[in-house]
């Protein structure tokens, strides 16, 4: 499976007054993680389409392991794991060199913007995920 990166540095508003990285950025990190993910296979403006869908998490777990730290260069990756109907789950995680700082799994669901309810995901869009998902190598 392709694992997609992105190189993030850690900016004094990341952080809290120690210097180390509010827990609530790092999912920042991971959602712009699977956003470039997605516009590098060709869907740009992920989050919202022209068509009348979009993308929103439904479920998420997280396991924190160590922190980053003002300044810190660290990566954040997006692996595409299964593709649904109408759902994408990923395996992410943040790290700096070879310190695993956080890991989680993401799904997100592609959601009707009127209704809010489960629309099934473009032929496209399916077609380009599982084709990143088959193919092995370290950037997609």
């Amino acid at each position: 499976m392709r694992e997609f990166s992105l190189p993030i540095r850690v900016y004094i508003e990341d952080t809290d007054a120690g210097g180390i990285v509010y827990y609530v950025n790092y999912l920042k990190y991971l959602e712009r993680a699977r956003t470039e993910f997605m516009r590098e296979l060709g869907v740009h403006r992920a989050a919202v389409s022209d068509e009348g869908w979009g993308f929103v998490v439904s479920n998420l777990s997280v396991s924190y392991l160590m922190p980053a730290k003002l300044d810190d260069e660290i990566m954040a990756t997006a692996i595409a794991q299964r593709v649904g109907g109408a759902t994408i789950e990923f395996t992410q995680r943040i790290h700096r060199g070879d310190n695993v700082l956080l890991t989680a799994d993401v799904q997100i669901a592609c959601v009707d913007q009127t209704t809010g309810r489960p629309r099934r995901l473009q032929g496209d869009i399916r077609e380009r995920l599982l084709a990143a998902m088959t193919t092995e190598g370290n950037q997609v």
